[in-house]
């Protein structure tokens, strides 16, 4: 059993990590600004307020926690983007005044720098929508911010090209940074099943100091 902090709990894809990790027998501590925000009650959640962009939050958070998990991200609303870099700042730099005893950080990443079949990235596509690319290449400088870290462990985890909500199979496939398509060329992935590879990750760890990505 892990002891979990989450952030981004009521989001799309923080819900369902919330989700698997309970129902996996994990405690987790679900962070948010507004407590309020997450009604539900669950023998292995604590609910605490706190500001994802406060480094000494994001320690007073993390401490005795074997992980911190990261599920900020834009695709909430207009008004998400600009925080998901600066999280990522303020997350490493609160995990890095814990020194020898920080926890392992696990962030939700994008899927718009992974690489495509004809060598670009996922961002170079043509009439993508101007509110998804700034989505894309806000997890973009993120993961380039993680990059220039190793004093404190993490791990980047970038969605398929096309993650909803859907059916739970418990099944996927890994990638590093290329693109994962289906037989059919289509890269799509759950956030159901992307939660189970995200916990899959914090049972097993894997991807210390990486970037990986899951699909179908």
């Amino acid at each position: 059993m892990a002891t979990i902090t989450l952030y981004g709990a009521t989001g799309t894809i923080g819900s369902r990590v919330l989700r698997e990790a309970l129902e996996r027998g994990h405690r987790v501590t679900a962070v948010l600004r507004d407590p309020a925000k997450l009604d539900l009650t669950h023998p292995g959640l604590t609910v605490a307020a706190g500001d994802v962009l406060d480094p000494a939050s994001v320690a007073e958070q993390a401490k005795g926690s074997d992980v911190v998990v990261s599920a900020v991200g834009g695709g909430d609303g207009p008004g998400h983007v600009a925080t998901v870099r600066p999280s990522a700042e303020a997350l490493v730099d609160g995990l890095r005044t814990l020194g020898a005893d920080a926890p392992r950080l696990i962030a939700v990443g994008g899927a718009g720098s992974l690489r495509t079949p004809d060598g670009k990235q996922v961002w170079d596509a043509e009439g993508l929508p101007e509110f998804l690319l700034q989505i894309m290449h806000a997890h973009g400088d993120a993961l380039d911010h993680y990059r220039t870290v190793d004093d404190v462990r993490w791990t980047n985890l970038s969605p398929a090209a096309l993650i909803e909500p859907g059916e739970r199979t418990g099944a996927y496939r890994v990638g590093l940074e290329d693109l994962l398509l289906d037989a059919d060329g289509n890269s799509r992935i759950s956030t159901e099943d992307y939660a189970v590879a995200l916990v899959d990750e914090i049972e097993r760890p894997q991807y210390v100091g990486r970037r990986f990505t899951v699909g179908y």
